[in-house]
């Protein structure tokens, strides 16, 4: 029996990897070109930025052949069952980021690094090249770096990756069992009513706008353990309130839901320092520049686990400080 090729995988460009998009296969497909066909279903990209990528061998097929602007659709496939155009996403005036990480840990397996305020982790939006991923490509050297998990632009502190494609499984397989203690740092109002350590739970969906995640009664989803580290005392002014007494705490997150750590700080009346959603919308994501002065007042400051490749137990901690 023939074995079927092979799926071809695009190598990276600028330690950009290639997206791909599935050609839906029919005979009353309305795209005499391809450009049709990509400047309709994926509008994000003008017909002309689309006409240059082409121009520039940016759009490829199956089989890594560039396609120009007035390739037909479909491109004829060797084989119908693979019927895929891969193109490389380009970004102009991206804003530069001038803070920068640093890499804590390297091994052959894993690479644990200590990102600033206000870099994403990967690419989305307005940022590609600006990302902690293709930074750390460019700099060590390795294209199959892979984070094997997030934390929020505004978020400071510890991000892992793995090196090599087949450990990626048993490493993401630690965080989705639940194997991995993740400890936060984050400075807050002080409310002397509130017991602590205190455990948080509660059932958190996305609301509105699109970018804040709100609670809504239900089963609980989300849990948070907030302990108290120190009473800060410290006297500041934050959204128009003056002499607000600080605390510094250490969460410690046992699901991890989208904006976790701060929808439930602030559903206790702790809104983080810094927070530009929580708990009212400063303003929306990439609408102002960012205030490098005054961040968000969270760090992914520490991490345990048994390596599930190497089998040691492992503990890294941030070297970076919160402002107060």
């Amino acid at each position: 029996m023939t074995r079927p090729p092979h799926r071809f995988v695009p190598p990276m460009r600028d330690g950009v990897s290639a997206s791909c998009v599935a050609l839906p296969v029919g005979h009353d497909n309305p795209w005499p070109k391809l450009l049709d066909f990509l400047a309709q279903r994926l509008p994000y990209v003008s017909r002309d930025d689309w006409h240059t990528r082409m121009a520039q061998g940016a759009v490829l097929d199956e089989l890594g052949q560039p396609l120009h602007a007035d390739a037909p659709y479909p491109p004829k496939p060797r084989d119908a069952q693979h019927r895929r155009v891969y193109y490389y996403r380009t970004l102009t005036n991206e804003p530069r980021i001038p803070l920068e990480a640093k890499v804590l840990f390297q091994d052959d397996h894993l690479v644990v690094a200590d990102k600033p305020h206000f870099l994403p982790v990967t690419p989305s939006g307005r940022y590609l090249q600006e990302t902690l991923l293709l930074r750390l490509q460019r700099q060590l050297g390795i294209e199959t770096l892979s984070p094997l998990h997030r934390i929020d632009r505004e978020t400071a502190g510890l991000v892992l990756f793995s090196v090599r494609p087949q450990d990626r499984g048993a490493y993401s397989a630690m965080f989705r069992n639940k194997a991995v203690t993740k400890h936060y740092e984050a400075i807050a109002p002080w409310r002397a009513d509130l017991t602590l350590p205190h455990t948080h739970r509660s059932r958190m969906e996305t609301g509105t706008p699109f970018f804040r995640q709100h609670e809504v009664p239900g089963e609980p989803n989300s849990e948070t353990r907030i302990e108290l580290i120190e009473h800060l005392g410290l006297d500041t002014e934050r959204m128009g309130i003056k002499s607000l007494s600080l605390a510094r705490y250490r969460l410690t997150p046992i699901t991890g839901k989208t904006h976790q750590l701060r929808v439930h700080m602030n559903a206790l009346g702790l809104p983080i320092e810094g927070d530009l959603f929580y708990p009212h919308v400063v303003h929306g994501p990439g609408s102002n520049p960012d205030d490098y002065a005054h961040p968000l007042q969270l760090l992914a400051q520490e991490v345990e686990f048994i390596d599930p490749v190497s089998g040691l137990s492992r503990r890294f901690a941030s070297q970076r400080k919160l402002n107060a």
